[in-house]
């Protein structure tokens, strides 16, 4: 591993446990052993690294997108295979992590706005035209404007403001969100598919716990 993909790992790391504002350059220097002018050589400010650090979310978000639409059975069963990998990323996730970009790191958060407009919207759209297909989403559904709101009830879990991290966690949100969102979709042939999955879900808790 070459010093500017060291450099970018523990930047992620920390940013995901702290935020980002709370972690200075300093910091991640001292992690890393290495001086923060080291750190300068590959990066030109701390808004240059932070834009890496993003690069390699995006990059994943694609790759598991990709993933799940394969593996999954059906397009109920593709939301519930993405729930269950934003819930393990939002797990080890500051909540300030995207007030942070949006507001000290407006470039950044730009292109992430440009993912979720342009890559996040044609996965959500196609797995709505999907169900209507299959018969499992209501055919009278408007699939642009279901789409907009899956993205805008998504993205607000990170506002702080509504949703209090210390009265709420952010898979459970997630869940909750999703949920309501499935329910308003689906025709009685994609309710039964819900209960399918929701079942088997239950199931490898309890295993889990055991």
């Amino acid at each position: 591993m070459d010093i500017q993909e060291r450099i970018v790992l523990k930047a992620h790391e920390l940013f995901m446990r702290y935020g980002i504002r709370s972690v200075s350059m300093d910091e991640i220097a001292n992690h890393l052993g290495m001086s923060k002018k080291t750190i300068y050589q590959f990066f030109a400010d701390k808004d240059a690294l932070v834009e890496s650090v993003i690069d390699i979310e995006i990059s994943r978000t694609r790759e598991d997108c990709t993933a799940y639409r394969q593996k999954s059975e059906n397009p109920i069963h593709e939301i519930f295979l993405a729930v269950e990998m934003l819930q393990e990323l939002l797990k080890s996730m500051n909540p300030s992590l995207m007030f942070d970009l949006e507001k000290y790191h407006a470039r950044v958060f730009q292109k992430i706005s440009e993912h979720k407009n342009r890559f996040l919207y044609d996965v959500i759209k196609s797995n709505l035209e999907k169900g209507i297909r299959d018969e499992l989403y209501r055919p009278e559904i408007n699939t642009d404007i279901m789409t907009r709101y899956r993205l805008a009830t998504t993205f607000l879990l990170f506002n702080p403001a509504l949703f209090s991290p210390g009265k709420y966690t952010l898979p459970q949100v997630m869940e909750e969100i999703t949920d309501n969102f499935l329910y308003g979709l689906v025709t009685a042939k994609g309710l039964k598919l819900i209960q399918k999955y929701k079942q088997q879900r239950l199931k490898t808790k309890n295993v889990t716990y055991e």
